[in-house]
C-alpha cells in the first residue's frame, strides 16, 4: 500500500510538473512568437469581420521578453497600412487596427478624405476586395472603398448617415509612435479618440485569419475566410 501510494505520488507530481513546463512553453511561444487574436467588435470592418480568429506574427518586427513589452531586439518598424495588434494608451485593451500614420509623417483628414504629408490617400468606390460573406451579411450596409495605403490595397467602409468623426486638423506623427485607424471608419475607436501609439505598445503584425465563424448565424462557419491573408 505505501510503496503503491508513494508511486501514485511521484507520478502525480511527475506529470503535474511537466504539464507545467509545457503550459508554460505554450503560453510563452504565444507571448513573444505566435498568437491568434478573437475579434468580437466591427472596427475593421469589411477587412476583418465580427468572429474572426486573426493570427498575429510577433515576431514581425521584434524579439519580447515573454509575457512583458520590453524588447530585446528589433529588425524591422511598423510600415504604413500594416495592421497590427496593440494596447490601448486609453485602458490597456488589446485592439486590432491599421497602421495608417508612422513617425515623421504629417495627417489631416476632411471629410473621411485622408491626407498625408499633404497628399491625399487614393480610394475608389469599389467592392472587389470585399467577401461574399461581408456583402451576404450587410445587403444594407455603407459605401465599400478600396484605399491604397503604402503596400496594401484594402477595403473601407463608410457609413455616410452615421455621427463619427471625420475631420481632423493638421498633426505631425512623433518620433517613436504611430497613428492607427480602423478599416471601418465610422465606426473604430482608434487614434482618433485615443491619440498615439508608442512603438512598445504593438505586440504584433496580423497576417492572415485562422478560422471565422458568424456569431449571429449560430456561429456558423465563414469557410472562404479560413485562411486568408490580410489585404
Amino acid at each position: 500500500m505505501f510503496k503503491t501510494g508513494k508511486l501514485a505520488s511521484r507520478f502525480f507530481h511527475g506529470g503535474f510538473k511537466s504539464l507545467l513546463v509545457m503550459g508554460l512553453a505554450i503560453t510563452s511561444f504565444r507571448s513573444a512568437v505566435a498568437d491568434w487574436n478573437d475579434v468580437p467588435t466591427g472596427s475593421m470592418k469589411p477587412t476583418i469581420l465580427e468572429g474572426d480568429r486573426v493570427f498575429v506574427n510577433k515576431l514581425a518586427y521584434d524579439f519580447k521578453v515573454p509575457f512583458t513589452q520590453f524588447s530585446l531586439a528589433e529588425w524591422a518598424a511598423p510600415a504604413r497600412g500594416d495592421v497590427v495588434v496593440f494596447y490601448s494608451p486609453a485602458d490597456g485593451m488589446r485592439l486590432i487596427k491599421r497602421v495608417v500614420g508612422i513617425p515623421g509623417d504629417k495627417l489631416e483628414m476632411s471629410g473621411n478624405q485622408l491626407f498625408i504629408n499633404g497628399n491625399p490617400v487614393e480610394h475608389e468606390k469599389d467592392v472587389t476586395l470585399v467577401s461574399n460573406d461581408y456583402q451576404a451579411e450587410n445587403p444594407t450596409g455603407p459605401s465599400l472603398f478600396e484605399e491604397q495605403m503604402g503596400d496594401h490595397l484594402h477595403p473601407i467602409a463608410i457609413w455616410h448617415w452615421q455621427h463619427a468623426t471625420r475631420d481632423f486638423g493638421s498633426l505631425v506623427v512623433p518620433a517613436g509612435e504611430y497613428f492607427m485607424m480602423g478599416d471601418n471608419r465610422d465606426d473604430s475607436k482608434d487614434s482618433r479618440w485615443f491619440g498615439f501609439v508608442p512603438r512598445r505598445e504593438i505586440a504584433g503584425k496580423a497576417v492572415a485569419i485562422a478560422l471565422s465563424v458568424n456569431p449571429r448565424d449560430g456561429y456558423r462557419p465563414r469557410w472562404q475566410r479560413f485562411l486568408s491573408t490580410l489585404p
